[in-house]
């Protein structure tokens, strides 16, 4: 499964996201900032104050001209087609890479709190939305949901919303230019399935800022976490192993 993701470049201070790159690319099709502003359904004031924003943070990226026979206008200066030209390269690049894994968790589920459950897995309990009468359940955890953190730097339990934590080591990376898939080996705490199967290997998806914050190559000890509300759980038929719809 992919979804939609969200890239932007880092410059300096400034932070270019897909808004400020439809925001130029529709100034320079319309010739003007009212006319971008008018095609984005945005306003007129907040699109000249991100261009100033911009600008002070990249350099000019727009050339206005006022009056005259044609009345003025705006167009794009080198440094903004450049800065279009390298958000386009970094897209390419991030879509290379940037496919969201799942890992699928199974287990009976042991205790409940409304919506929420706790389900069994051969890496520990799993806090997840589960629906109501499911007695044994396979929860799913996308790549984009896990967050990473070195053992000696996990955040403290009540300090945090995430409720569901993996300890265990880098197995592989799969680097981009700005994004990385990290696939870990999980640590077993009990075999729920009974069957003595290995426990799933999650995978991560995370920024290339992250993979060098962390020190991460394989065998580098890492804890994983995921909030309750982003494990997904379906009922599962422990008669014939299979999930339910």
């Amino acid at each position: 499964m992919e979804k939609e993701f969200d890239p932007y470049l880092r410059i300096d201070d400034a932070a270019v996201d897909r808004s400020d790159v439809e925001m130029l690319r529709a100034i320079d099709d319309c010739g003007s900032l009212s006319g971008a502003a008018d095609a984005l359904g945005r306003s007129y004031p907040h699109l000249q104050q991100r261009v100033v924003a911009l600008e002070e943070a990249i350099g000019p990226l727009v050339e206005r001209t006022r009056g005259g026979a044609d009345g003025g206008g705006s167009s794009l200066t080198e440094t903004a087609r450049e800065l279009l030209a390298r958000f386009d390269r970094l897209v390419a690049a991030y879509e290379g890479v940037a496919r969201v894994d799942e890992t699928v968790l199974s287990g009976p589920v042991v205790d409940r709190d409304g919506e929420l459950a706790t389900v069994e897995t051969p890496v520990g309990d799993v806090l997840a939305v589960v629906p109501t009468d499911a007695a044994s359940a396979a929860v799913t955890i996308r790549s984009d949901a896990v967050s990473l953190h070195t053992p000696s730097d996990v955040p403290r339990a009540e300090g945090t919303s995430v409720r569901n934590r993996f300890s265990g080591a880098v197995a592989w990376l799969d680097t981009g230019d700005a994004v990385a898939r990290v696939g870990i080996d999980l640590e077993a705490e009990h075999d729920s399935s009974g069957d003595g199967d290995e426990p799933p290997e999650l995978v991560a998806l995370v920024t290339r800022q992250s993979v060098e914050t962390l020190g991460l190559e394989p065998g580098r000890s890492i804890v994983a976490s995921v909030k309750a509300t982003a494990a997904r759980g379906i009922e599962r038929d422990d008669r014939y192993g299979e999930s339910q719809p």
